[in-house]
């Protein structure tokens, strides 16, 4: 009975997708045919259909799996411990002087380099 619930789900899933394109198709044609309206009403108009579009998204299957994504992603977030501004500038420093010390190894060797094949081509 489940098989039957999840493939009816998907057939009007897909009708549902067939109208938000057709929202989105909507918005963008809209706006270029009326584009010598007012730029408010024109911004206004794609607002309200890109919103009825994302709505209607939402409600199919994939939209409510983006949903949860979205809010199991925000709780992650929040249980992620952030470093304080002192470890940040710390850390900012380290690698700073690291990118300095290896620039000018780099040089040096390139120095040495350049002075030696100037010696043999000479």
């Amino acid at each position: 009975m489940k098989h039957n619930a999840e493939v009816q789900e998907s057939r009007h899933d897909g009708l549902k997708w067939a109208v938000v394109v057709l929202l989105l198709v909507l918005a963008v044609v809209g706006n270029t045919y009326y584009a010598d309206q007012a730029l408010l009403y024109r911004v206004l108009g794609v607002v309200v259909l890109c919103a009825a579009a994302g709505a209607l998204a939402l409600t199919t299957g994939k939209g409510r799996d983006l949903a949860e994504l979205a809010k199991s992603a925000k709780k992650e977030i929040q249980r992620v411990v952030w470093p304080t501004r002192p470890e940040t500038v710390q850390t900012t420093a380290i690698v700073l002087v690291a990118v300095l010390v290896v620039g000018l190894m780099l040089w040096l060797i390139d120095t040495l380099l350049s002075w030696a094949m100037s010696g043999v081509i000479g």
